[in-house]
């Protein structure tokens, strides 16, 4: 009966997880390489939403802000089908990660810890490790946000796919491992460990 239960409502495997997240990415550079924007958005669309569908028949639950971030896709891959306006697909990038930071942000206003709500089941930090936690990603998310309008609006499509899938998906993982240290100062000891530890 345990197992089941980890099972379900356990996490993807890392390579899963990879798959999952890296996949319709490449499929979208595989196929604008081929067959261009239209086609990949198309591509990217499906997949990214298969993708969503095996991650909840797999744990059986859906993390929120791939949530967001397929809505985000299908709305504006959507506009850009039906347009024939690529337009939306680049700004798509820029107003998820906006909308990112401002929940992590408007979260911190109101003293709720978004970042602990989603990820507080992995990770055992205090409270002051997790709001530096969430204002680093918040400034991260605002950061890419601003880098893929100047990348955008200065390159061609075919550049901007390259630094979609080449670019931020790579910066994305090197900027999670660089909070490790962050994480590690803030955490906090397992269930009956000597010392209680809310960070200083």
């Amino acid at each position: 009966m345990s197992s089941s239960g980890a099972s379900t409502r356990g996490e993807l495997s890392g390579g899963l997880k990879m798959l999952t997240e890296a996949g319709p990415l490449l499929l979208f550079f595989l196929v604008n390489a081929k067959w261009g924007i239209f086609a990949a958005t198309a591509a990217y669309m499906v997949s990214a939403a298969l993708a969503m569908g095996y991650t909840w028949w797999k744990i059986r639950r859906l993390p929120l802000m791939p949530i967001i971030a397929l809505v985000f896709v299908l709305a504006f891959g959507g506009l850009t089908i039906w347009l024939q306006d690529d337009v939306f697909i680049k700004l798509k990038v820029t107003l998820v990660n906006v909308l990112f930071a401002a929940i992590l942000l408007g979260g911190l206003m109101f003293n709720r810890l978004f970042l602990k709500m989603l990820m507080g089941e992995a990770f055992r930090m205090s409270d002051a490790g997790w709001r530096k936690l969430t204002w680093a990603w918040a400034l991260f998310f605002l950061f890419v946000a601003g880098l893929n309008e100047v990348v955008w609006r200065n390159v061609s499509t075919d550049a901007w796919v390259n630094f979609k899938v080449f670019g931020l998906l790579p910066l994305t993982f090197v900027f999670a491992i660089a909070t490790a240290p962050l994480m590690m100062k803030h955490q906090l000891p397992e269930e009956g460990g000597e010392h209680g530890g809310e960070g200083r």
